[in-house]
Formats: structure tokens, sequence, C-alpha cells
């Protein structure tokens, strides 16, 4: 994201005419040729101002009016899955795989809890759904909630991953927040049982039980894998799991086409909090594609979400197929 210059600069100036021709074009419902002559400018330079607006994220735009289509769906889902609550956004046919409208409904979802004055704790997996939902957040002071990682950001040599959300989310509202303190796989059962003993990570895993919203994304067990793209699994430990019936992973627990864990070695090996089975607290899913879908379909029909944020396009998808 653009860094705020330091003030009474050029750049600064003009941030700040952008700014103002948002307001006047999004909010206050101008046309171009109102905001020219508010500003005292031409018509092609509001136009231009207007766009800076939009392309240096000064205006987030939200879509509050309730589309009937998406509304429906949503409540089909809900239905049909026994959801606590469910969110589809529009699809875009020419670019079905964009986040932004999933990142916004989840923002949004995000911020009520965000804006209650009660204590709240909210865990997050990674991935780059949860990324962009961070960034659509507004910066806020919520020195009274907890933000906590749900599993570790570190492979076996100690590098990290790009798409840890909990510590940009943190940082954005000013709250205290837990990473994880592990890896995202330990070596063996015996070394993951000694790593959890330890106070912080028994600390964090309590935390990911009590918590009051949680939020994650759904990997799919192709070569298009997250965990098998950021490195943590190989082609022939992908392909092993997927012989083994795997057709989707949360947080790295990698489970079967009825939503269940798999039991093998891979698993005993994961060193996330564990997935809640059959949750009370909101755990909500962020999640959509074609690549997706049946690593979706498995993760509602084993309960181990109870929330869904996803588009027009895979609702109707996971609705047409049998349960």
């Amino acid at each position: 994201m653009t860094q705020p210059p330091t003030r009474f600069t050029p750049e600064a100036a003009r941030l700040d005419d952008a700014a103002r021709a948002g307001w006047l074009y999004y909010v206050a419902g101008n046309t171009q040729d109102e905001i020219a002559r508010k500003l005292g400018v031409s018509r092609q330079s509001a136009q231009r101002l207007v766009a800076m607006a939009m392309a240096e994220r000064l205006i987030k735009v939200r879509l509050d009016h309730p589309i009937g289509r998406c509304m429906d769906l949503a409540a089909r889902l809900i239905d049909r899955f026994e959801l606590q609550g469910c969110e589809v956004v529009p699809s875009d046919p020419e670019a079905p795989n964009l986040l932004t409208g999933l990142a916004i409904a989840a923002a949004a979802l995000l911020e009520r809890v965000l804006k209650l004055p009660e204590r709240r704790v909210i865990s997050l997996g990674t991935g780059r759904n949860l990324r962009a939902m961070v960034e659509q957040v507004p910066r806020m002071s919520c020195p009274q909630h907890v933000v906590v990682s749900r599993l570790g950001n570190m492979m076996e040599d100690g590098s990290a991953t790009a798409y840890n959300a909990t510590i940009r989310l943190a940082d954005r509202i000013g709250a205290p927040h837990y990473p994880y303190p592990l890896p995202v796989l330990a070596p063996d059962p015996q070394s993951l049982a000694a790593m959890q003993a330890q106070p912080g990570a028994r600390n964090t895993i309590m935390l990911c039980e009590k918590a009051d919203l949680s939020l994650v994304g759904v990997g799919q067990m192709d070569s298009s894998a997250p965990l098998h793209v950021d490195g943590f699994l190989s082609s022939a430990e992908l392909e092993a799991l997927t012989r083994a019936g795997a057709v989707g992973e949360i947080t790295s627990w990698v489970y079967d086409s009825q939503g269940q864990l798999l039991d093998c070695a891979y698993n005993r090996r994961v060193a996330s909090a564990p997935l809640p089975s059959a949750p009370e607290r909101p755990v909500w899913a962020m999640a959509s594609g074609q690549a997706k879908l049946a690593a979706i379909r498995a993760a509602l029909r084993g309960r181990l979400v109870n929330g869904l944020i996803t588009s027009e396009a895979t609702a109707e998808q996971l609705l047409s197929d049998p349960a």
C-alpha cells in the first residue's frame, strides 16, 4: 500500500485534492462537473483526481444494497449445511478468482466484532484471502481485543511464508497479538508433543479454543494446493495424500470428501491449533472458485466450519451438486 508522504509536499497536497474529489464523488454524489467547480479545476483534472482516489485506495467502496440473488443463495446454503451464517458476494464472470469481494465481506464481518466494547478473541488462519481481508479493515483502536494465529508461519528451515495475517491485523487495529510460536509442521510426533508443551504454545492453543470469531481459508489438494505451492508439501507427499483421499485442508489439517481429518503421518506432524469438531463458536471460511469447490463442500459436510464467505458462482455450484 502507498505510504502517506510527509505533509506540506506537492504530493501530499495532490493526495488531499484526490481525497476531496473522491469524497465529493462517492459520498456526496457530485458529478465531475460539480467537483471541478467546487475544487476550482478543469473537468479533466477532476476526473483524474477521482481516479487517483481509487488508485491510491483513499476510497473504499462497499455495496450496501441487498442483492436479492446473493441473499437467496446465502439463505439456502445456511439451510442446507446448517450454518450459523453465510455471505455470498457477486461474481465477476471475467475475473472469477478476484479476492476483493470476499475480502470486503469478511472485513465487514470482522469490523462488527471489532466495534464491540467487550473483549473478544479473534483467531486467524493464513493465506491470500485473509491477507486481502486485512487490507480492507479500516485502521481502528481496539486495545480491548486479542488477535491470535491458529498456525505457525515457519517452515522447518526457519523461513516464513508471506501470507500471515495476524501481525498485520493487530497492527492495523492496535490490539495485542499472539503469533503461533511453532512451525507449520513438526519433524515427528514426539517433537510436536514437546513443542506444544511449551507455555507459549499452550497459551496460544488455549486462546484459539476460546476464540469468539475464527476466520480461515480453505485449500485444495491438487498441483495448485497452497501447501504445495508454498513449499510445505513435496509433489510425492501431495500425491500420497490425494491417494489416501485428501480433498482439502484448513490451517494445514488435511481432510477427506466427508470433512473427516485423515488419520495419516502428515496430520500427526501438523502443529496448528486443533480444528474444533462441530464448532459452537463462529468459525468462518473464506473461499471460492472451481479449484476449491470439493474442499469447500467437504468442509461444510464435515462441519469443520459453521460460516462461509463465498462467491455467487461457487454458491450456485455448491447448491447444484448432491449434498
